[in-house]
């Protein structure tokens, strides 16, 4: 997982409330187990037409939009069913950082374990941060400090220190599980004395 600490980019901005995993990545794209190559779906029914024609008028087909890192998004954002592949579909497309003012819990917790930072703003100072949008003008995000700088302006949100840890470090579950190995074969050696029979085939 690629870690996190300092973001800079043009927001994108998609005022849509409830936006669900299904809406983020279709059904018919939960085939691979790979997390690379959904970007080009997300959003699949937003973003094309029935011929397979990218929308002009959806902003992620928009340019600068269509590079940016940072969606600022309406509220419950992620709601639905508890698929993994939303946050890889982000994640593949390029944006690394979610805003908005409430998430569905799964998803919230998917983000970080993917190595994408979801904020969680109330809807006033979203609205102030979507004219940064509208402006195409960048904003950044300093997760060591907790802090969306705008223009003259810095915004303070909170992580919680243990999923900020391992956004930092660049740690998923695997990665966790894999700085206790020690222990783990500390414990499995101590577990063949007392107990042989354990490992008999």
């Amino acid at each position: 997982m690629q870690k996190f600490n300092k973001l800079k980019s043009i927001p994108a901005y998609l005022p849509i409330v409830n936006i669900d995993t299904d809406m983020i990545i279709p059904k018919q794209f939960l085939k691979t187990i790979k997390r690379t190559g959904l970007g080009k779906n997300l959003f699949f029914e937003m973003r094309y037409d029935d011929q397979g024609k990218e929308i002009n008028d959806f902003v992620l087909n928009k340019d600068p939009f269509n590079q940016s890192k940072i969606l600022i998004a309406g509220k419950n954002f992620g709601c639905g069913s508890s698929r993994e592949h939303a946050p890889w579909a982000l994640l593949d497309f390029g944006i690394t950082c979610v805003i908005s003012s409430s998430y569905a819990d799964i998803f919230f917790s998917n983000c970080f374990k993917n190595g994408i930072l979801p904020i969680i703003l109330e809807e006033e100072k979203i609205k102030e941060l979507s004219e940064y949008a509208n402006r195409q003008e960048e904003i950044s995000i300093d997760l060591q400090e907790e802090k969306i700088v705008y223009g003259n302006n810095e915004l303070k949100f909170e992580v919680d220190p243990f999923k900020k840890k391992c956004l930092l470090e660049g740690l998923d579950d695997i990665a966790l599980s894999l700085k206790k190995s020690e222990k783990i074969e500390k414990f499995e050696t101590n577990l063949k004395n007392e107990k042989p029979w354990v490992f008999n085939d």
